[in-house]
């Protein structure tokens, strides 16, 4: 799954030329195993470095300004938050063969939780509200702007152009009323703060079915927070999603952005990756077909 192109502009990687970057940038590790990781990751790729280190390289240039972003706020973010973040270990510059900066980071233990089958489903909706609660406890003052944390209207655009490339194979009509309905919920009127901004099973490690870490901080940042409901859907039963809601203090309408956050990624993502990378088409569907049976 790792090695399949997904961008038209994504760059060749193989263990050889990542183990070249790392000897050249960080000799100490030179000789280190290392070895690709099976990854749905559509921003980077993922290297196993030794038993303790990872090494996360972009796939294309629109993922290269995530590297620095999450270098600068991590270590700041990641102390105010319940659940592991990962550990920055050494920033990587361009070498022969790939033009970007890179990182390392310590390696977090964990699997990702699948949707529909969850160990513990009560104790992770309780884990995820606290964890997104924490975070818009941090102090947002000098955040960046989230590119997330914007009203949903600025996703209309996208929204409606894959809607049409997915005529035919999902409900369209269906879909265009629930994204309409978010459109209608009353803005954000507080003030910005923190949001992870893409809560998304592939983004969360669990451990004895607790959340044990978030990963991938490329689009965190400051706004409208209601993104960071996204897991009701993409990650959580129905059963458990009254239980989220009241964790987190949703009320109606930030309840409303965050469904429209959640139908319109997975809308804008699945005629993209429907071919290319399975496991995100798979949860779009699925994030798609949660959102449709809540208005049957």
């Amino acid at each position: 799954m790792s090695a399949l192109r997904m961008h038209a502009d994504e760059v060749d990687l193989d263990a050889r030329l990542v183990g070249r970057l790392v000897a050249e940038r960080f000799p100490r590790w030179a000789g280190l195993p290392l070895r690709r990781l099976e990854s749905s990751g559509t921003e980077n790729a993922m290297f196993r470095l030794g038993a303790d280190k990872v090494v996360r390289l972009p796939r294309h240039p629109r993922a290269v300004e995530a590297v620095e972003h999450e270098l600068r706020w991590l270590p700041r973010l990641g102390p105010a938050l319940p659940a592991a973040a990962p550990e920055p270990l050494g920033r990587g510059e361009p070498g022969p063969g790939f033009p970007w900066p890179w990182s390392v980071y310590r390696w977090l233990d964990g699997r990702s939780p699948v949707p529909g089958a969850l160990d513990a489903p009560e104790a992770l909706a309780r884990d995820l509200a606290s964890y997104v609660r924490s975070l818009r406890r941090v102090d947002a003052s000098d955040g960046p702007a989230g590119c997330r944390g914007v009203p949903l209207a600025a996703r209309d655009r996208s929204v409606r152009e894959a809607l049409t490339q997915l005529a035919g194979r999902v409900d369209t009509a269906a879909v265009a009323r629930r994204w309409e309905e978010a459109l209608r919920a009353p803005a954000h009127s507080g003030p910005p703060v923190w949001a992870h901004g893409d809560l998304m099973a592939g983004n969360l490690l669990v451990t004895g079915g607790r959340l044990s870490a978030v990963i991938d901080f490329g689009t965190v940042g400051v706004g409208d927070p209601a993104v960071d409901l996204i897991s009701a859907w993409c990650v959580l039963p129905g059963e458990v999603r009254g239980l989220f809601r009241e964790a987190v203090g949703a009320g109606e309408a930030e309840w409303a952005r965050g469904r429209g956050w959640a139908l319109s990624i997975a809308v804008v993502a699945l005629p993209y990756y429907w071919d290319t990378n399975p496991p995100v088409a798979e949860n779009s569907r699925h994030v798609i077909a949660e959102i449709l049976a809540e208005s049957a």
